[in-house]
């Protein structure tokens, strides 16, 4: 019964296609122009310092390349999980899932101001290093989602589909466990250095990569007027509003344990209460904008029949994970090292004892970070050009009980 829906590719005829086509092309060459910028002029240029290492390049190449193992979880749920309810949406979702981790790494590879250097890191392998470790991870994710969505697109092949499904499945979780673990190992900075970033890591993952489909899924229903049942929406849904609250379980731990332990009493202090722009992003930029207003616009009985609420809720969610993701990456390293415990060190030249360091994103950094959605959005046009990944229909009439048992 899974070939009893029909795919198609999209025209690409319309102005809404060409216009969004020309939008993407022009981030893109945004962001080559700030690649050679900082390449030619150095970091100098950027907001970025040796205190503070990771700018907001690296926020959004993280959230894309958390949205792009998300992602995958709608598929994953139809052949691992064995929910036939979403085997309609299992191609676009592996297609975005690829698309998504490209343009993150993008964004990591044109950030390293040499990026020949990548070649060294391809060559050179030091397992000690959990950077190592994830450049296997993500050139293996992008050939195992590859070759899922050629199982489940190729009826010759249809029963490899569960196999490749669970080790999509799997590999997603050490993805995912691997880009929490880049913070979770480091022992110098306070905010990180705690095994609970791997779950959180995935638990945002899931709420932001489920946003990002919903987002695209009911656009492109409006653009190319294919037939988008409430059914279809209803369960992708409310498991969105279940990963929401995933994500404040974690944090809420993590912010628990922190309080719990003495040594860590300040960094709290400087994210909950006396951090500036950082408290700010905690309390109303995740907690209020990115988990209770979605949650209310999820849940509320009078928004059931209201698409239009699913949208501004999965925005808001995305929002919310940036705004928490900028405060734990770009917040962690803003709050001064502590080189020596227990004693008053005066400042140097090497920062050890300063007060915060500022950090400003400048224009090219954004530029950069702006490509890398680009990116991702013009790999998905041309993909959904050339082959069908997209339903004629999800009315629920034509998905049929089969799919929505």
């Amino acid at each position: 019964m899974k070939h009893a829906i029909s795919y198609h590719t999209i025209e690409g005829k319309s102005s809404h296609f060409y216009g969004l086509l020309g939008a993407t092309v022009f981030f893109i060459i945004l962001g080559l122009l700030s690649a050679y910028q900082m390449e030619h002029h150095g970091h100098i240029i950027s907001g970025m310092s040796n205190q503070i290492v990771w700018g907001m390049p690296h926020i959004f190449a993280i959230f894309l390349i958390l949205a792009a193992s998300g992602v995958l979880n709608v598929a994953s749920i139809s052949s691992v999980f064995r929910k036939t309810f979403y085997h309609p949406l299992a191609r676009l979702s592996g297609l975005l899932a690829i698309t998504l981790l490209v343009g993150g790494l993008s964004v990591l590879v044109l950030d390293l101001g040499r990026p020949d250097r990548m070649i060294v890191a391809m060559t050179s392998y030091n397992f000690k290093s959990i950077f190592a470790w994830n450049i296997f991870l993500y050139n293996g994710f992008i050939l195992i989602v590859a070759t899922y969505l050629w199982f489940m697109m190729e009826r010759r092949m249809e029963k490899y589909y569960p196999i490749a499904g669970l080790v999509a499945f799997l590999w997603r979780l050490m993805l995912t466990t691997g880009t929490g673990s880049i913070f979770g190992f480091l022992v110098a900075r306070e905010a990180y250095n705690t095994a609970i970033l791997a779950p959180l890591f995935i638990a945002m993952s899931l709420a932001l990569g489920l946003a990002v489909f919903l987002i695209f899924l009911i656009l492109d229903c409006r653009q190319t007027n294919c037939p988008l049942g409430e059914g279809i929406l209803h369960r992708p849904k409310l498991l969105l509003g279940i990963f929401v609250g995933a994500v404040f379980y974690f944090v809420l731990t993590y912010h628990l344990t922190n309080l719990y332990i003495t040594g860590r009493h300040g960094i709290e202090y400087f994210i909950l209460v006396g951090g500036g722009i950082y408290t700010w992003l905690f309390w109303v930029g995740y907690l209020v904008i990115g988990t209770i207003s979605p949650l209310f616009l999820l849940y509320y009985p009078g928004f059931n029949h209201s698409r239009s609420s699913i949208l501004i809720a999965s925005l808001l969610v995305i929002i919310g994970g940036f705004s928490l993701l900028y405060l734990f990456i770009i917040g962690g390293q803003a709050f001064p090292l502590e080189i020596f415990p227990g004693m008053e060190v005066t400042s140097s030249s090497f920062s050890d004892g300063a007060k915060v360091h500022i950090y400003t994103p400048s224009v090219w950094e954004i530029m950069l970070g702006m490509s890398g959605i680009a990116i991702a959005v013009l790999l998905t046009l041309i993909a959904l050009k050339i082959l069908p990944f997209l339903p004629r229909s999800l009315a629920d009439a034509d998905v049929g009980h089969e799919f929505m048992d």
